[in-house]
């Protein structure tokens, strides 16, 4: 009796470009592709628990509302400066539009791991079991925009800082062939972007009504011009010094692209998915719709080589 070969999709990470996996998935499983184990690190572990949930219709639907104040209402300064998302609007999203607290890993139709990064060690996290949402969290948390993760005496952060494309935790879960998708090719450099209109900065700034401040007032409002420098483009002559948000965003686009040249060369996919996202900035989220057509066109041009290696199997 011939037995199914066990497909593995493994989603990398790439902040706002990860909303390309949503494409990804969609078009896949449109052609009848479904693939059985899910591996994601950060937006990926995002995504792919939204897919393993029955979540990705709902959150597609919101990423497609997204405007640019949508995207900075989540960034905030807490007095402990340790990070810039607001922790309690994001819990409130992904109990929305991922998963709810009390869903277990082990609980799921379908095999999943998300990738963190043990911030003491560097060594990267696996979670393939316990609470879905806490693996989505410590996968997901972003050095300068999340605080690290507590977990089991060691605190985590971003998974994308060691295992970007997470083909090994897929094939460790009992994948057969794995489906890999690449956000980081070529998006070295890509960090100096046009300039938005000054009207789209007004709708950022702060709400009429704040004008005595003291000093941590006055520090919140920096930190409101560093999110919204982050997620909207710029343009910056040959001769500008590089500001603090495209050097932060520039790093981690040059980091993220050596490190994942280097493990997929190390341990390559059957199939290497690279959608061409490397013009959408680190925190574009409002750029949603086009993100997610280009991850459906990167899967049907790589259909046909995606046919031939199932069929072979």
């Amino acid at each position: 009796m011939e037995t199914k070969p066990r497909i593995g999709l493994a989603l990398g990470s790439g902040s706002a470009r990860g909303w390309a996996h949503i494409g990804v998935i969609h078009a896949l499983t449109r052609h009848g592709i479904e693939p059985d184990v899910i591996t994601g690190c950060s937006i990926g572990a995002l995504v792919g628990a939204a897919y393993v949930t029955a979540q990705l219709d709902k959150l597609e639907q919101w990423v497609g509302s997204l405007n640019r104040l949508d995207v900075a209402r989540f960034f905030e300064i807490s007095s402990s400066f340790n990070g810039f998302v607001n922790k309690e609007k994001f819990h409130k999203f992904l109990n929305q539009y991922v998963c709810q607290d009390e869903t277990q890993i082990e609980a799921l139709d379908k095999s999943f791991a998300a990738v963190s990064t043990d911030l003491g060690t560097g060594t990267e996290v696996w979670f393939s079991k316990g609470a879905l949402i806490e693996a989505v969290w410590a996968s997901i948390s972003l050095p300068g925009l999340f605080p690290a993760i507590r977990h089991k005496n060691r605190w985590l952060v971003d998974g994308g800082l060691v295992n970007p494309v997470p083909i090994s935790p897929c094939r460790s879960l009992g994948a057969d062939l794995v489906i890999a998708v690449n956000l980081n090719g070529d998006i070295a450099g890509k960090h100096f972007k046009r300039m938005a209109p000054k009207s789209e900065k007004a709708e950022l700034q702060a709400p009429e009504g704040h004008e005595d401040e003291d000093w941590m007032d006055t520090i919140t409002r920096t930190v409101r011009e560093y999110s919204y420098n982050l997620f909207v483009n710029h343009k910056n002559s040959r001769d500008d010094t590089p500001n603090l948000f495209d050097s932060i965003a520039g790093s981690i686009n040059i980091t993220q692209d050596r490190i994942t040249r280097f493990r997929i060369a190390a341990d390559p996919p059957d199939i290497l998915i690279n959608p061409d996202v490397n013009q959408i900035g680190l925190l574009e989220f409002h750029r949603g719709r086009e993100v997610i057509k280009e991850g459906e066109q990167a899967v049907e041009k790589m259909l046909p080589e995606i046919r031939q290696l199932l069929e072979s199997v």
